[in-house]
C-alpha cells in the first residue's frame, strides 16, 4: 500500500515541480523587451574587403514613425497571395512589409491582422534581404539605401506573376533581382549579376533577416522562441539573452536552414537544397541603442564572374504562420530538412504529432475544436481502458481491504517490520497488487504533456472557441472567480491568481475522484493527497482553457469508469 502511494506522489510532485516551474517562471522572471521608441540600428551585410566581415551598425535614423506611413513613403511593389499581402521595397529592392491574412491579434474577427515583417524607420524593422559581397572593396555592389526599377510596370508580386528588379552599377555590372511568392508564405528571390566589363569579379551571394527590438516572449522553459536553424541534419537553437551574451554563432554545413522564430510566426531562410554549395550561418546579436538579431547566410566559396559571363544565386524564404500541415508540405514540396522542427514538439514529439494529426481529423468531422478535444478524450480513454479496467479492480480490491489494513496497523503499531510482512501477506490471499492502481496515472502523463503541447504551440489551436465564453482554448479560462465570473464590474489586477469556471470543475472532479479511490494509510500522505486539487485548481487556472477541459471531462469519465468498476467488483462507498 505504501508503494503504491508512494508511487502516486512522486507522479503528482513531478507534475507540480515541472508545470508549477513554468507557472512560477514568467510571474515572477519577465523576459527582456526592448525599448520600442529607440532608434533602428541592426545589422547589415556590407560590401567589404574581408567578406568574412559583412556587419557593420547602420547609422542611427529619426525616431520610429507610424507603420503606415514608412510604408506609403517609399516606392514599393505590392504583394497579393491567399495568405498575406505587403510590399517590397524599391530602396534596398527588401521584402519589408508583410501582414498575415485570417489570422488576427485577437480572438475578436474585426480585430487587425497580424503584421509580420515592418521596415526600417518603425519601432520594430523586421525585414529579409540580399545581394553581394565582393572580396574587392572598390566593386560597386547594391546596398540598402540602392533605388531599384521595376521592370514589368510595377505590376504586384502574385503567385501568377514574377517580379524582377535591375540595377546598374555603371562600371559594367548590372545586378537582376526576380521575386516569385506562393499562396503559402514561401518567396523565392533569386539574383543574378551580369559582368558587361573587360575584367572578373569575384563575388560571394548572402541573405540575411534582420529584427530589431527583442519581443517579448512566453517566458517558458517548454518553448523556444528566438533565432534557430536545421545545419548539418540537427536543430541548432539559441536563446536572445544568450546571443546578446556571445554576440555570434557559427555555424558552417550544405543544405538546411535558418531562421528566428516567434511562437507562432516564423521567418526562415532556406539556400538552394539542390546544389552541394557549402555555405556559412550565423546568429548574430547587436545593442546600438536598441537590441538588434540578425541571421544570414553567405556562400563559403566565391563566385567568379568572368567578362561577358553572368552567376545567379537563389534561395528561399519562408515568412509566415507555422502551421503543421504547411511547414510539411514544404519540407516535402523543396526538400527543406527538418522544417516540421520549427513547431516545438518537445520530447514527446511521438506522441505530439499524432495528437494533432487526430485533433484536426476529429475536427474536421466535428467542427469544434473543444467537442474534438473531448472526443479524443474518449477514444484515449477506451484504447486505455484494459489497463484501466485492471487498475480500478484492484483499486477496488484495496478499497474492501482498508478495515483489515487498519487492524494490521493498530496491532503491530511498534513493529513496523512485522506490519509491513503482514501487509504484504494480506495482499498475496488476496491478489491484489498495490502498484496496479497507479499504472493508469503513469501512461497518462506523457499523455498529458503531449496534449499540453498541442495546445500550446499550434497555431491550430490559436484562437480556437468552444462553446459559450471559452473563444481561445490556447488562453486560460477568461472568467474569475473574484469578480463572481463577471457579475461584478470588476476585474482583478494581473497579480491575482485568475481562477475560473472551468479550473474549479477540473478541481472538483479531481477531488470527487479522489474520494472514490482508497484513502492512504499513512496521515501525512492523506493530507498531501487531500490539498493536491485545490494545488491543481489554482496552478491550472493559469493554463490553456483546452487543457483543463480536457482534465475536468478525463477526470469525469474517470469517475464514471471507476464507479461501474468497483461496483462490479463489489466495493460500497
Amino acid at each position: 500500500m505504501n508503494d503504491q502511494r508512494n508511487l502516486a506522489l512522486a507522479i503528482v510532485l513531478s507534475v507540480l515541480i515541472l508545470f508549477g516551474f513554468q507557472w512560477v517562471w514568467p510571474h515572477f522572471f519577465h523576459p527582456l523587451v526592448a525599448p520600442q521608441t529607440q532608434l533602428d540600428g541592426a545589422p547589415t551585410p556590407t560590401p567589404g574587403a574581408n567578406p568574412d566581415q559583412k556587419s557593420v551598425a547602420a547609422p542611427a535614423l529619426p525616431l520610429p514613425q507610424d507603420r503606415a506611413h514608412v510604408v506609403g513613403e517609399n516606392r514599393r511593389i505590392q504583394v497579393v497571395t491567399l495568405s498575406a499581402h505587403g510590399s517590397i521595397s524599391l530602396t534596398g529592392g527588401k521584402i519589408d512589409d508583410l501582414v498575415l491574412e485570417g489570422y488576427h491579434e485577437t480572438p475578436d474577427p474585426q480585430s487587425p491582422d497580424i503584421s509580420l515583417l515592418s521596415p526600417q524607420g518603425t519601432a520594430t524593422p523586421y525585414y529579409a534581404e540580399s545581394g553581394w559581397v565582393a572580396a574587392d572593396a572598390s566593386v560597386k555592389l547594391p546596398n540598402a539605401e540602392t533605388l531599384w526599377q521595376a521592370t514589368n510596370d510595377s505590376a504586384p508580386l502574385t503567385p501568377d506573376h514574377p517580379v524582377s528588379l535591375t540595377w546598374d552599377n555603371g562600371d559594367g555590372l548590372r545586378f537582376v533581382r526576380t521575386f516569385q511568392v506562393d499562396d503559402s508564405y514561401m518567396f523565392t528571390i533569386t539574383d543574378r549579376v551580369e559582368n558587361h566589363g573587360s575584367t572578373a569579379k569575384t563575388l560571394f551571394p548572402f541573405a540575411y533577416i534582420s529584427r530589431t527590438g527583442t519581443p517579448k516572449t512566453a517566458g517558458t522553459y517548454i518553448l523556444h522562441e528566438g533565432p534557430l536553424g536545421v545545419l548539418d541534419g540537427s536543430l541548432k537553437e539559441v536563446k536572445y539573452d544568450d546571443l546578446r551574451k556571445d554576440k555570434t554563432v557559427d555555424y558552417k554545413g550544405t543544405g538546411g536552414w535558418i531562421g528566428i522564430t516567434d511562437k507562432y510566426w516564423l521567418t526562415a531562410l532556406v539556400p538552394n537544397q539542390a546544389t552541394a554549395n557549402s555555405a556559412k550561418f550565423r546568429y548574430y546579436a547587436g545593442t546600438d541603442n536598441q537590441d538588434h538579431y540578425q541571421v544570414d547566410v553567405t556562400a563559403a566559396d566565391p563566385v567568379a564572374v568572368d567578362a561577358g559571363a553572368s552567376a545567379e544565386n537563389s534561395f528561399r524564404l519562408f515568412a509566415g504562420a507555422k502551421s503543421v500541415n504547411l511547414l510539411d508540405a514544404d519540407a516535402q514540396k523543396y526538400g527543406i530538412d527538418k522544417f516540421d522542427l520549427a513547431i516545438d514538439f518537445g520530447w514527446f514529439w511521438f506522441l505530439t504529432k499524432p495528437f494533432f494529426y487526430l485533433l484536426r481529423m476529429l475536427k474536421d468531422l466535428i467542427g469544434n475544436m473543444g467537442l474534438s478535444i473531448l472526443a479524443m478524450t474518449v477514444l484515449i480513454k477506451l484504447a486505455m481502458f484494459p489497463l484501466a479496467n485492471k487498475s480500478f479492480t484492484a483499486m477496488g480490491k484495496m478499497k474492501r481491504l482498508q478495515p483489515e489494513l487498519k487492524k494490521l496497523q493498530e496491532r503491530y503499531a511498534d513493529d513496523k517490520m512485522r506490519l509491513q510482512q503482514e501487509m504484504m501477506d494480506l495482499y498475496k490471499r488476496e491478489k491484489v497488487n498495490p502498484a496496479s492502481g497507479c499504472l493508469p496515472m503513469v501512461i497518462q502523463i506523457p499523455v498529458f504533456f503531449a496534449l499540453y503541447k498541442v495546445l500550446y504551440v499550434t497555431i491550430e489551436m490559436r484562437h480556437a472557441p468552444f462553446i459559450g465564453w471559452i473563444k481561445d482554448l490556447s488562453a486560460p479560462d477568461p472568467t474569475t472567480i473574484f469578480n463572481l465570473f463577471g457579475l461584478i464590474p470588476w476585474t482583478p489586477p494581473e497579480a491575482v491568481a485568475h481562477l475560473g469556471v472551468w479550473p474549479i470543475i477540473m478541481g472538483f472532479t479531481m477531488w470527487l475522484q479522489q474520494r472514490l479511490n482508497p484513502q492512504p494509510t499513512d496521515p501525512m500522505q492523506a493530507k498531501m493527497f487531500q490539498i493536491l486539487p485545490f494545488v491543481f485548481t489554482f496552478m491550472l487556472g493559469q493554463f490553456a482553457a483546452g487543457l483543463v477541459i480536457y482534465w475536468a471531462w478525463s477526470n469525469s469519465l474517470s469517475i464514471l469508469q471507476q464507479w461501474v468498476i468497483t461496483k462490479r467488483a463489489g466495493a460500497r462507498s
